[in-house]
């Protein structure tokens, strides 16, 4: 159990947007286009892995986790080309 401020938790919940968005992005492929594809794949693992650690933590509110668990669905069906 952790015991995140109010202010932590809703910092922690901000950059899971950001993984969220950058998951999303990449795979859309309007981030890091001109990348290595390993480099590709490489971020989208590290964010997914950040989702899935962060989403488990036991003390979240009422946040909804709907976008969180699509991009690690996407992050983790991802295969860069």
């Amino acid at each position: 159990m952790t015991d995140r401020t109010a202010e932590e938790l809703a910092q922690d919940y901000t950059a899971l947007g950001h993984s969220i968005e950058l998951i999303t992005s990449i795979i859309g492929g309007t981030s890091m286009a001109d990348e290595d594809a390993s480099d590709r794949q490489d971020c989208v693992d590290r964010n997914t892995q950040h989702l899935e650690l962060m989403k488990a933590k036991s003390d979240w509110g009422s946040e909804s986790f709907t976008a969180t668990d699509s991009a690690i669905s996407a992050g983790n069906g991802y295969t860069a080309s």
